[in-house]
């Protein structure tokens, strides 16, 4: 680390990757602040630990000492954004969040989750059995963890946990002992272009791992692609290096299985969070951990505390009849395993889903796929397109989605109208799902719900 840094500037410092960032510096004794679009949950947090955040583009605020100050930003901030052209043109340091990842974990043990979906869960689970089971590590994370309210762990052992993020090929900052890749889907065509060069990215981080890959069964990567020794994993596919076999559901909702792999089998294994695409995730988790030699039985019982990821199959409502669970799905396979996991804990039932789709690209490349994973539920509300960071593109909205939903029941309105057609809806289980601002929502819903 340069000894003459002091402070540090985030752009974007609301982000969920940027603020465990930030947070880590804050720990770390630097002074820290940042701008972001609006305020948010997290961004009110960060204040209360005492880090200034302001909502303008405004460069008065960046720090005056080029020399002391580096600076952050997300890729997800406009090139033209005001605040990033001046610390260009003015000699700051100026660098993307995935580099002073990068530079974090250079020197530590990391232990790294690459994938379109399924990484949050299981990069949040990996550092909860190595807190849990005593070994400790530091961890930035991808969301919210419900264990510890935060999605930076601190500790003094060199070992760290890092979300591997695909996103502007990020994750190839990254240099991981043991990593996990759950999935290789289009995803980002914004940026890849098609699912090859998708895999080319994949391929290329899977070559800078030093020890072992833990890569989803069927994954197009082989050993003469690395040099890392490669195990497979899967839900319950006995071909699989890892794998769940005498899954039970139990009446709670959660799942039961044992787990078997090259070293034996760990019984009855309970699944703290809720879903078979948990049990998956667990598989995942368990075997990254076994590989960096944590006991299975301290495996074995931290998989079973594990309360899951705020958003991710994140229950608000529970009460016989009557059920709400938020999930952060935003790309159509998450989608498709979130509302199959929903089918899996709630048999028989009548399950509504509210989703918000998250950029116009994505919509225009996958709008038959959302459509298709949709139409598996029984009612859907459909609301417009949160932009991000894209502008409008002629032709894309909801509608490209909404007219291929085969569903029994759906509706296509404004997220101004939500909460009103909520409140005459006769809900048995209720989802939301979205990256964007849906989760603006959750609260009040639940209060709705929760009144009922």
């Amino acid at each position: 680390m340069d000894n003459k840094l002091k402070s540090v500037y985030f752009i974007g410092i609301g982000g969920i990757g940027m603020s465990a960032i930030a947070r880590w510096y804050k720990f770390r004794g630097y002074e820290v602040s940042g701008y972001d679009r609006t305020p948010s949950p997290l961004t009110a947090s960060l204040e209360q630990e005492g880090i200034g955040v302001h909502y303008e583009d405004d460069c008065s605020r960046i720090p005056s000492d080029v020399e002391s100050t580096l600076v952050i930003y997300t890729p997800a901030i406009p090139a033209d954004m005001g605040e990033l052209v001046y610390v260009r043109e003015h000699g700051y340091k100026v660098v993307k969040r995935s580099l002073a990842l990068g530079e974090i974990t250079r020197d530590q043990s990391c232990l790294a989750v690459a994938g379109t979906h399924g990484k949050t869960t299981t990069s949040t689970l990996i550092a909860h059995i190595l807190t849990d089971s005593g070994e400790g590590c530091s961890a930035f994370l991808g969301g919210i963890s419900k264990n510890y309210g935060t999605n930076l762990l601190m500790s003094s052992t060199p070992t760290v946990v890092a979300e591997a993020d695909e996103f502007d090929r990020s994750f190839l900052q990254l240099h991981p002992q043991i990593a996990v890749i759950t999935a290789m889907d289009a995803d980002h065509l914004d940026i890849y272009g098609d699912l090859e060069h998708v895999h080319e990215a994949f391929r290329a981080f899977a070559s800078q791992v030093s020890e072992t890959i833990i890569l989803k069964y069927g994954l197009p990567i082989s050993e003469e692609q690395v040099s890392a020794r490669i195990f497979s994993y899967h839900f319950n596919n006995p071909d699989a290096d890892f794998h769940g076999a005498n899954l039970r559901l139990q009446s709670d909702g959660h799942y039961v299985f044992d787990l078997v792999y090259p070293g034996g089998t760990l019984s009855d294994i309970r699944v703290g969070a809720l879903g078979w695409v948990n049990v998956e995730n667990s598989i995942a988790a368990a075997a990254a951990c076994l590989c960096y030699g944590v006991d299975g039985q301290k495996v074995r019982k931290a998989i079973g505390s594990f309360c899951g990821v705020q958003r991710r199959l994140d229950e608000h409502v529970n009460r016989p009849g009557l059920n709400y669970i938020d999930d952060y799905a935003h790309h159509p396979a998450e989608l498709a395993s979130a509302i199959s996991s929903l089918r899996g804990i709630f048999p028989g039932r009548k399950i509504t889903g509210i989703f918000q789709p998250h950029l116009y690209t994505r919509t225009r490349d996958f709008a038959k796929e959302f459509a298709e994973a949709l139409s598996a539920l029984d009612r859907v509300i459909l609301l417009d397109i949160y932009p991000a960071r894209e502008e409008p593109i002629p032709g894309v909205t909801s509608e490209i989605i909404y007219k291929d939903i085969t569903a029994p029941s759906k509706v296509l309105i404004r997220k101004e109208e939500l909460m009103d057609l909520l409140s005459r809806e006769d809900v048995d289980v209720l989802a939301s799902f979205g990256a964007g601002n849906i989760d603006r929502f959750i609260e009040p819903i639940t209060q709705m719900l929760n009144t009922r």
